[in-house]
């Protein structure tokens, strides 16, 4: 294959994921999605390889072939269909990720998929927002299997109308459909037309080879870290009901050719919204993996031909149907992500940085008629190349901060602050990255819930560099401070100020 035109391909094959994002952005009506770009785009083969990912959510990314992929084992779309779903036990992640997957037939024949993944700031259950502390995914929000929400180009009114009656805010999570559908719509539109451009068989052929050579290069890669076993283990707060330091463990088997990451020692499933499933474990190990890849390589499913995932059964990782799994999309990544660069760090010791925040600090609030999500940044660890970066989404989520501006013209609330949590990040030769204090004033009584980590076991400095800052969630009511909790239903009464304080990232190395 000629390397230029790999090149060309590639970086044509990402304009087009990268436009179905702009579409989805600048069609949708939450601010969730319009604002913070909580969504992302992909291209995938006819076989549900993915051959482009958009320049968007890593949670997301790496979880949305399993979704595609049981769309193709199991729903078949015609021309002209879109599958739309959220269930976790079926290809999604957590409740409000809602996955679109549309095939893109050429000559009557499906060839070629699109799919985007967004989160939806409402998707029905017991709190606004459809992220609360929970015991059971019924709880969470309306479970949606693999159903057509397009049919020939066509909306399927039945499903979009059982949709909106379940949530609350019914008007915005019809944009966000739509906008979804668009999205979708515009991929299909740009592969046929490079497909007239240049032929079916190049296409096809380029699609394929991209993840052809990303694997050769990753393979190529894999040398650099030494065979052998490594493990390592991290520890998640609580679940919200009284069960602690939960923890995950991985004993990670290197060889000449394969990477075998076993989870299989970590803790049962848990009553509260932190398990996850294969999808979100998946996406956290191809996230790694592609942090430390050097070169600039095309990311893709060729990363993870490689590898091979153990998950027990009835784990955190791996749990039951009916558990509810909220936190595991949101902050369980988070720590799988902190799990695999520990175990990494004796291997790799002058490329793998500290933890950073391992949070995502989810908020969602609302009263009748209204819903809002976002996730809070913190500090990023530090590392052998410098200090950590403060103030932003690190890791799992690559999400933007909601603009004040837009909180307070949308939604009953002030925010009192927004500002860097000053001297959170840990000392070390490298300092970790700073923390962010934000502070919501509500003007009228509303139900909020907070899913928060890093609230007791702080992110972990490396070689000598020490811990970062945990975080604090405080309620000021009347004046009077009250801690909060990591996770729980809240009502606010009017003027109650909530104030988040995030975590810092962990130091690196010794202070001289």
């Amino acid at each position: 294959m000629d390397s230029i035109e790999i090149s060309i391909f590639k970086n044509m094959f990402q304009s087009i994921s990268d436009e179905m994002g702009e579409i989805l952005r600048l069609s949708a009506l939450s601010p969730n999605i319009r604002e913070r770009m909580d969504f992302s785009c992909a291209l995938f083969t006819v076989s549900g390889e993915s051959f482009a990912f958009g320049s968007h959510i890593p949670v997301h990314l790496g979880a949305m072939p399993m979704s595609v992929q049981e769309v193709l084992d199991n729903h078949k779309p015609g021309d002209g269909d879109t599958i739309m779903l959220n269930d976790p036990f079926k290809g999604g992640t957590h409740l409000p990720d809602i996955t679109m997957v549309s095939p893109v037939y050429v000559n009557n024949k499906p060839e070629f998929y699109v799919a985007n993944r967004a989160h939806h700031s409402d998707v029905g259950g017991m709190q606004a927002g459809s992220m609360p502390l929970a015991s059971e995914i019924f709880q969470e929000g309306m479970i949606i299997p693999p159903v057509r929400i397009t049919k020939k180009n066509s909306i399927n009114r039945e499903v979009l109308d059982m949709l909106l009656a379940n949530v609350r805010t019914p008007e915005e999570r019809k944009g966000d459909i739509l906008a979804q559908i668009a999205s979708n719509q515009r991929g299909i539109q740009r592969i046929k037309e490079f497909v007239e451009k240049y032929g079916l068989k190049k296409i096809k052929q380029y699609s394929s080879e991209l993840i052809n050579y990303t694997e050769k290069l990753f393979l190529n890669f894999l040398k650099s870290i030494p065979e052998g076993e490594y493990s390592g283990e991290d520890i998640l707060d609580d679940d919200g009901f009284g069960r602690k330091n939960i923890k995950i463990r991985l004993k990670l088997t290197v060889k000449k050719n394969e990477l075998i990451f076993d989870f299989s020692k970590s803790d049962p499933q848990t009553r509260g919204g932190l398990n996850a499933n294969k999808a979100i474990s998946f996406s956290a190990v191809l996230y790694v993996l592609n942090t430390l890849l050097r070169e600039n390589i095309p990311i893709n499913s060729g990363v993870m031909r490689p590898v091979k995932l153990i998950l027990k059964k009835g784990s955190i990782l791996n749990p039951e149907r009916s558990a509810a799994m909220a936190g595991g999309n949101v902050e369980t990544s988070q720590r799988i992500t902190d799990v695999i660069f520990k175990t990494l760090s004796s291997a790799l010791k002058n490329i793998i940085p500290a933890a950073s925040q391992g949070t995502m600090n989810n908020i969602s609030f609302g009263i009748k008629g209204s819903a809002y999500y976002e996730t809070i940044g913190g500090g990023a660890g530090a590392s052998p190349f410098g200090n950590g970066i403060s103030a932003v989404h690190s890791h799992m989520t690559n999400s933007l901060n909601t603009p004040v501006e837009i909180i307070e013209r949308d939604y009953p609330v002030l925010i009192n602050q927004y500002s860097i949590r000053k001297d959170s990040g840990g000392s070390g030769k490298f300092i970790g990255g700073n923390g962010i204090v934000r502070e919501y004033k509500f003007l009228k009584d509303m139900s909020v819930s907070l899913l928060t980590e890093r609230r007791k076991h702080p992110p972990w400095g490396l070689f000598g560099g020490r811990d970062g800052k945990t975080g604090e969630n405080i309620l000021i009511r009347k004046g009077k401070k009250i801690k909060l909790d990591a996770k729980l239903n809240l009502e606010i009464r009017k003027g109650d100020i909530l104030r988040i304080m995030t975590p810092g990232g962990g130091g690196y190395g010794e202070k001289k």
